[in-house]
């Protein structure tokens, strides 16, 4: 090796060291706390966002089975995986008229299982994470809506699974576990 390349060499290896132990100096960034992975849909005809985050899977199509009863959100139970799963229409929880049968469905993650079904899939989009307007929480079957979000097209309120799975015990008459409960 030439004196000329030695230089160069070492005068790279020297820069590699140097931004690598630069590295451990810099606050460690994580990819979750940058960006959301967001779902983009239309429950009825108006456009929501959902958070990736909080699902489980993403189905086309998929039977559901009804059942008869009180509640107009609850559209029948799908199986999954030998498991099966209740599914609601995320329009009627949000109290929105019932325009037609939902395409998509949801599994939310967390248990007891759940399916949330709606009309139309608009994409998945990634945003940073400051780009979500924040909203606290509220009641009712409103109260399913935490957040706002820009996307192309417009502004989309972000529907938060989490809630979502609290207004359908609501509606179902059941009362929230406890921590201790629900602790195996």
């Amino acid at each position: 090796m030439s004196p000329a390349m030695e230089g160069t060499v070492a005068s790279r290896i020297e820069w590699l060291r140097g931004e690598f132990d630069g590295s451990f100096a810099e606050p460690v960034r994580r990819h979750d706390e940058e960006h959301v992975e967001l779902l983009s849909i239309r429950a009825g005809d108006r456009p929501y966002a959902l958070r990736l985050s909080q699902t489980s899977g993403l189905h086309p199509d998929r039977p559901i089975t009804p059942l008869p009863g009180p509640l107009a959100a609850l559209l029948g139970l799908a199986g999954f995986a030998g498991t099966v799963v209740p599914v609601f229409d995320l329009a009627a929880l949000l109290g929105h008229p019932l325009p037609e049968k939902p395409r998509w469905l949801v599994l939310a993650t967390g248990t007891p299982p759940l399916g949330l079904a709606f009309h139309e899939l608009d994409g998945h989009v990634r945003v940073p994470a400051d780009a979500i307007v924040a909203e606290a929480a509220g009641d009712g079957r409103k109260g399913c809506l935490r957040g706002m979000v820009t996307l192309p097209g417009g502004v989309r309120p972000i529907f938060d699974v989490p809630a979502a799975r609290a207004a359908v015990h609501t509606l179902a008459g059941h009362t929230p576990l406890t921590d201790e409960e629900a602790a195996p």
